[in-house]
């Protein structure tokens, strides 16, 4: 991993449970596997622990690691970190893509209950007035049975689920693998994408949780875009490229609808893109994921992870790589 994940992954506390039960050279940190001391640490290497910045693990990888049976990841998709190679050979393959979930989802939750009080359009016409009238109405706006679509039932996108059960949203879900039992143990009402009673025409809300595949680039376009009631809400913590960038900026320059991206296509946006300056979107710099004390959660899977491989145990975060295609 980078040298810059690796202290926050790893703070002393859970660097020494690491120590506790692993050899380890804390100082040697592979940012590359051309470095001859990595190539060297690899012949003996039985576990590999990586994290954000790691190379591909490919042929050329595996030929020097030939002890090398489990890679545990402090982090989220591994889609392009293990190669065919290594699920040929055999690896077992850990993520904590689950505890990399948490503050998605939780971020997700606070752009929801904030794009249901209308709260960014309230700010920016406070600050354009200065004032306001003191015990005004605001119509139009508010959470109570607002219309929320999930687009998703990944990891994330149940954890979404999850915590807006607490409050008095009407749910919807589109995901092609998840049947009409299946929603109802979830608690939502499940619903296609389109059409009258499609997810798009049916959601004030709408949050993306859906995994990036070919089949997914570009699912949210323009026919999906014009199909959202007036002034729903379009909020993306997935991937930039499951929305056409064209057409939200033709979409949201007409003022019709509003949209909270945190990943964009491409990503950064350039620095000309409308998308920056209109009052209608809110551009964060892809901060969702586990960010400052929260990367910790990530370290700490790994080392549960360790622990239960060492003892006997399976893995608890043990990655399918059948599913990994269609994994968010």
């Amino acid at each position: 991993m980078s040298a810059t994940t690796l202290p926050h992954a790893f703070p002393p506390n859970v660097m020494a449970r690491l120590r506790a039960v692993a050899d380890i050279d804390p100082d040697l940190i592979a940012e590359d596997f051309t470095d001859p001391r990595t190539r060297a640490a690899l012949a003996d290497t039985e576990i590999l622990i990586t994290g954000w910045g790691c190379p591909p693990l490919d042929g050329s990888v595996l030929a020097v690691a030939p002890r090398l049976r489990a890679v545990l990841h402090a982090a989220g998709t591994v889609k392009s970190l293990v190669s065919e190679a290594g699920w040929r050979r055999g690896l077992l393959v850990s993520s904590a893509a689950e505890a990399n979930a948490l503050p998605v989802a939780e971020y997700a939750l606070g752009m929801i209950l904030l794009a249901g009080k209308d709260l960014f359009a309230q700010r920016e016409r406070y600050r354009a007035a200065r004032t306001f009238e003191i015990g005004g109405i605001v119509d139009g706006i508010g959470n109570h049975g607002r219309r929320v679509g999930v687009i998703g039932a990944s990891r994330i996108g149940r954890r979404v689920i999850e915590l807006l059960r607490p409050f008095d949203f009407d749910v919807s879900l589109a995901d092609p693998y998840v049947d009409a039992t299946q929603a109802a143990a979830l608690g939502v009402r499940p619903r296609e994408l389109h059409g009258p009673e499609g997810l798009f025409a049916t959601s004030d809300i709408i949050t993306v949780h859906a995994p990036e595949t070919p089949e997914t680039r570009h699912l949210v376009g323009r026919r999906e875009l014009a199909l959202m009631p007036d002034g729903a809400v379009l909020i993306n913590t997935a991937r930039g490229s499951l929305v056409d960038t064209d057409a939200l900026v033709a979409e949201a320059r007409s003022g019709r609808v509003a949209a909270i991206l945190d990943v964009t296509d491409p990503e950064p946006l350039p620095a000309d893109c409308p998308l920056y300056d209109l009052p209608n979107v809110l551009l964060t710099p892809h901060v969702a994921g586990s960010q400052g004390n929260e990367i910790a959660r990530l370290g700490l899977v790994v080392v549960d992870e360790l622990e239960r491989l060492i003892t006997g145990r399976p893995l608890a975060h043990a990655v399918d790589h059948a599913g990994l295609e269609r994994a968010a």
